[in-house]
């Protein structure tokens, strides 16, 4: 129930978020184009993408809810995996576009209206501060919901940045500044996307998800009482936040109903030492191999 709850939660707060967003977007395209400020409209197409970025955080969200069926067992869960990652994709391209439209203009500087680009810049500071303060805790959790507050605050950064160019641009009455800071809400843009790019590409890839080390849970797991050993194991994420492991445990010739016990164990350490609640876990009623680094031989065993 205090799930469901938080879903909506974040539901709520990323749809508040993306609507503040998209009215932030439809001011700088104006003004940008009103003004003839490039950075302003660089930072309109970042601030879109973010938007896009939270639309998808916000129906991974709602999938992520849905059962699963008979087609797709785990139900919706990587679509957030999925979003993160055609977001970032989408967001590196729109970057080399910036790039070269800005490399022109430092060749020919093109007049720019300070004043507008001014106050448009403040305004879309406060509320990308104000929406990425309002996400910041949700956003330790998830790596979807970590994209839309990184994005946020890139926002609120390149904003910053408009402001100080267009006072640069007062103050020296040379307009390539605006040029220049596009390339460097550019540089911004790569940098916050080619983590995003990275994570979500190596959990699509069923790599281990980044906060888990498998040989500290290896070793945690053969730490535990009856198990001598721990085999195949695999770990991974089903979503943003859910990792998932499947292992074969050596736990010696023992009744088979000792080895209900051992399962509760097991399940026990790895929700609370790791959060991972999904697990397959088969056990092998053997004993060890000599050679085998992770099976600690049988004690009753003398030779």
């Amino acid at each position: 129930m205090h799930h469901h709850h938080h879903h909506q939660d974040v539901s709520r707060k990323l749809t508040l978020a993306t609507c503040a967003n998209l009215v932030v977007v439809l001011g700088e395209i104006i003004v940008g184009i009103y003004s003839g400020s490039l950075a302003l409209l660089g930072d309109a197409l970042h601030n879109l993408t973010d938007s896009v970025a939270l639309m998808i955080a916000l129906v991974a969200v709602r999938l992520e809810r849905r059962p699963p069926t008979s087609g797709k067992s785990f139900g919706y869960q990587r679509a957030g995996i999925l979003a993160a990652f055609i977001n970032a994709g989408m967001l590196v391209a729109f970057t080399i576009f910036v790039f070269r439209e800005a490399y022109l203009r430092l060749l020919q500087p093109h007049a720019v209206q300070t004043w507008p680009m001014l106050i448009t810049a403040i305004v879309a500071l406060l509320v990308n501060g104000a929406t990425a303060m309002s996400l910041q805790h949700e956003s330790r959790e998830d790596v979807n919901i970590r994209g839309a507050f990184v994005h946020m605050i890139g926002d609120a950064v390149s904003s910053a940045g408009i402001i100080v160019a267009a006072i640069l641009i007062r103050v020296t009455g040379a307009t390539q500044w605006d040029a220049i800071l596009s390339m460097f809400i550019g540089v911004l843009i790569l940098l916050s996307s080619y983590g995003v790019l990275k994570e979500s590409v190596n959990l699509l890839l069923e790599g281990t998800p980044s906060g888990i080390d498998p040989t500290d849970v290896m070793q945690s797991l053969s730490k535990i009482d009856g198990i001598h050993g721990v085999h195949h194991l695999h770990i991974w994420a089903l979503g943003p936040s859910s990792p998932a492991l499947s292992c074969h445990l050596m736990v010696g010739d023992v009744p088979l109903a000792s080895t209900a016990k051992i399962l509760e164990a097991v399940n026990e350490v790895l929700a609370h030492d790791y959060r991972i609640a999904h697990t397959t876990i088969q056990f092998e009623l053997a004993e060890c191999d000599e050679n085998d680094p992770y099976c600690v031989p049988f004690a009753g065993k003398q030779p």
